[in-house]
C-alpha cells in the first residue's frame, strides 16, 4: 500500500497534526501486523504510528527521519520557518516552490529527473501540511523512542550528515533497532539509489 498523506496527492484537502495524520494512517492500514516505512514527512509520520500502537506493526522503516526539535526555542523558531514557507509556497504556486525545494544542498545530489517524480502539485494543501505538521510542530520524541520495541531500521544517505545522525540516534534509542546509510546518496536516497535502498530493506526484514 502506498498512501497520499494529508496535503498530498489525493489527500491534498485532508488536514491533520502528526498524531491526527497517525491515526488516519492506522485506520487505512490492515488490522493485522504490517511493515510500515516512511520517508521523510512520512518517516516522521511512521514514527507517531508505531508510538501510538506498535501492536499493528511487524517492523519500521524510516529514511531520513528527524525526532523532532529538542530545545523549545528553537522548535518555536522552527514553526516560525515553516509558517513563512507556507506563505511563500501559497504565494508563488508549487512549480516554482519545487524548483527553490530542489536547489538546497539536501537534494543536490539528486537527478534533474525530481520535478517530474512529484505527485503533490496542490498549494493550498501543501501549505496547510507545513502549518500543521512541519517539523515545528513535532514534540521531541527523543525519549520516547526509547519505549519502542518493533523491530526498526533506521536508514539515511551517507551525504546527508544531519540525517545521518537523526538515523543512528534513533536505531540506538529503540529497543530493536538497526542503522544503515545508503552511499552516494543524500537525503532522497530511495530515488537516488533505489538498488541499495531496497537491498538494505530486504536484508532487514531477512
Amino acid at each position: 500500500m502506498t498512501l497520499d498523506l494529508p496535503g498530498h496527492g489525493a489527500a491534498a484537502a485532508v488536514e491533520g497534526t502528526l498524531p491526527e495524520i497517525a491515526r488516519l494512517v492506522l485506520d487505512a492500514l490492515p488490522r493485522e501486523p504490517v511493515v510500515l516505512g516512511g520517508y521523510s514527512f512520512g518517516a516522521r509520520v511512521a514514527l507517531h504510528v508505531a508510538l501510538a500502537e506498535p501492536e499493528r506493526l511487524s517492523a519500521l522503516i524510516t529514511l531520513g527521519a528527524s525526532r523532532g526539535i529538542a530545545d523549545p526555542q528553537e522548535r518555536d523558531e522552527r514553526r516560525r520557518r515553516d509558517e513563512a514557507l507556507a506563505t511563500h509556497l501559497s504565494d508563488v504556486g508549487t512549480e516554482t516552490f519545487l524548483r527553490e525545494w530542489l536547489s538546497q544542498p539536501l537534494f543536490a545530489t539528486l537527478g534533474p529527473h525530481a520535478e517530474s517524480d512529484t505527485r503533490s502539485h496542490d498549494a493550498a494543501g501543501l501549505a496547510r501540511s507545513l502549518r500543521s505538521a512541519g517539523t515545528g510542530t513535532q514534540e521531541w520524541l527523543g525519549e520516547r523512542l526509547s519505549e519502542l520495541e518493533v523491530p526498526t531500521l533506521a536508514l539515511a544517505g551517507e551525504l546527508d550528515t544531519k540525517f545521518v545522525l537523526e538515523a543512528r540516534a534513533i536505531a540506538d534509542t529503540v529497543r530493536r533497532g538497526a542503522v544503515a546509510t545508503i552511499a552516494g546518496a543524500g537525503h532522497a536516497a530511495h530515488l537516488e539509489q533505489p538498488e541499495l535502498v531496497a537491498s538494505e530493506i530486504e536484508f532487514f526484514l531477512a
